[in-house]
């Protein structure tokens, strides 16, 4: 993962990377057959264990917006060539001309991310503390702005730091989805 984020998957080699891991450039073609195939089965293992931070998340006492500030904070990224957003970015640049498989395999991450924010949502609907949405289209936009934002501080571009992401988005839940009193 760190090999990808230093230099893209356009500067990796997998005779480098072997070099790098201790193995053959044959050796890891016989596990992964190709660099698309070794960056996706890493980004699906580095959302593995954010899955789990995730998990823990969703398991916490507190408040749906507690919840709900907490995915932000993981979903965004630490910043300027995030390792975890520079496999996305890589993945996502990929995605066009992927077979249907790693394509399903890359959904599945996504809707992973989709599900447990619907579940979030939905939590705060029903408490109250959210206002009345339907939780899966606001869930889609809500991705899609972090989607956006993330981009951006993945790629470092001047005026989209993290913490000035992370105000943004809460701004905008503040706006969009608490009840007003």
């Amino acid at each position: 993962m760190d090999t990808v984020a230093a230099r893209g998957l356009d500067g990796l080699t997998m005779a480098g990377l072997g070099r790098r891991v201790g193995m053959s450039s044959g050796h890891l073609l016989y596990y992964f057959r190709t660099k698309d195939e070794l960056l996706l089965q890493t980004l699906e293992w580095s959302e593995g264990r954010l899955g789990a931070e995730r998990g823990a998340l969703l398991s916490r006492r507190g408040s749906a917006r507690e919840r709900l500030d907490g995915y932000v904070d993981l979903y965004v990224p630490d910043g300027p060539r995030d390792p975890h957003w520079t496999l996305w970015l890589e993945v996502w640049n990929r995605s066009q001309n992927a077979a249907e498989d790693a394509r399903a395999r890359q959904a599945a991450i996504e809707w992973a991310w989709h599900r447990d924010l619907v579940a979030i949502l939905a939590e705060g609907v029903s408490r109250g503390e959210f206002r009345a949405v339907d939780p899966d289209r606001f869930a889609t936009r809500t991705r899609a702005l972090l989607d956006g934002y993330s981009v951006h501080v993945a790629v470092g571009l001047p005026g989209t730091g993290r913490d000035e992401v992370l105000s943004q988005v809460r701004e905008f839940i503040d706006e969009t989805l608490i009840p007003r009193t």
